[in-house]
C-alpha cells in the first residue's frame, strides 16, 4: 500500500529565539516569565518535542546566563543546542541568520518560532507540520488568522539550503518577500498563531481573558 503524504515520516528541525532584550516589556527576558508556573521557554521546549520536533536550536542573547540557568533548571534534553547570538542588539534578523547556520541544511523541514507566544502548544506545531506535509504548493507555511500573518512559520529543507547559500543579509522574512510564489498562506481559524506578548498590557488583556497568572524574572543581563 502507498503511503500517504500526510502521513510520510519527515525530519523537522527548530530554530526557537530568545534572544531579544525585552524593551517593551521593561527590559526582561520575556521567555522566562512564568504561566501559571512554568517559564515560556519551558512551554515552547515541550510543545517541539511533545510535536517530534527532532533537532531544536534556541538562539539566546542579551538573557544567555539566564536562560542557561533556566536550561539546566528543566535538565533539557540532548536534542537541544543553544547558541548565544553576540550580536543580538543588531536585531532579530541576526538570531534567525544564527539558527539557520547552526541548524545546518540537512533536514526535510525547519520551523521558525518565537518564545513569547503563550498560546502555542504542541497540537499547535502539529498541525503546522500536517499543513506543511499536504500541501498542494509552496515551499513555506504562513499561518494566516483573520488576514493577520502568524508563527511559527515552517520552510522546507530545500530553502533552507537556499537560504544559507544566499549570504549573510538573507533570512527567512527578506527570502519570502523576494520569493512570494513559494509561500503558502495557510488559513487557520487558531487563533494561538497570532498572539504574543510584548508589553505589560498584553499580559493584562491575556490574564483577564483567560484567567492565567502571569509572573515576570528579575533581570541584570547577565
Amino acid at each position: 500500500m502507498t503511503q500517504s503524504k500526510s502521513y510520510t515520516q519527515i525530519q523537522v528541525g527548530a530554530v526557537l529565539l530568545a534572544a531579544g532584550e525585552g524593551s517593551r516589556m521593561g527590559n526582561i527576558p520575556k521567555c522566562l516569565i512564568k504561566l501559571d508556573g512554568y517559564s515560556l521557554l519551558q512551554r515552547q521546549l515541550l510543545a517541539l518535542t511533545e510535536a517530534g520536533v527532532d533537532e531544536i536550536v534556541l538562539v539566546t542573547g542579551y538573557y544567555h546566563s539566564e536562560v542557561a540557568q533556566e536550561l539546566k533548571i528543566l535538565d533539557v534534553t540532548s536534542s537541544l543546542r543553544v547558541v548565544r547570538n553576540e550580536h543580538a542588539q543588531e536585531g532579530q534578523a541576526t538570531s534567525v541568520r544564527l539558527g539557520i547556520e547552526t541548524l545546518g541544511g540537512d533536514l526535510d523541514a525547519v520551523i521558525m518560532t518565537l518564545s513569547d507566544q503563550p498560546l502555542i502548544e504542541s497540537q499547535d506545531i502539529k498541525a503546522l507540520i500536517a499543513a506543511f506535509k499536504k500541501r498542494a504548493a509552496g515551499e513555506i507555511i504562513l499561518p494566516m488568522f483573520n488576514g493577520q500573518r502568524g508563527n511559527p512559520i515552517i520552510l522546507s529543507g530545500s530553502v533552507m539550503k537556499t537560504i544559507l547559500a544566499s549570504g549573510k543579509e538573507m533570512v527567512c522574512r527578506n527570502f519570502m518577500d523576494q520569493h512570494p510564489e513559494l509561500v503558502n498562506q495557510w488559513q487557520t481559524q487558531n487563533d494561538h498563531y497570532v498572539v504574543d506578548i510584548d508589553t505589560p498590557k498584553d499580559l493584562e488583556l491575556l490574564s483577564a481573558q483567560k484567567g492565567w497568572t502571569f509572573s515576570l524574572p528579575n533581570s541584570d543581563k547577565a
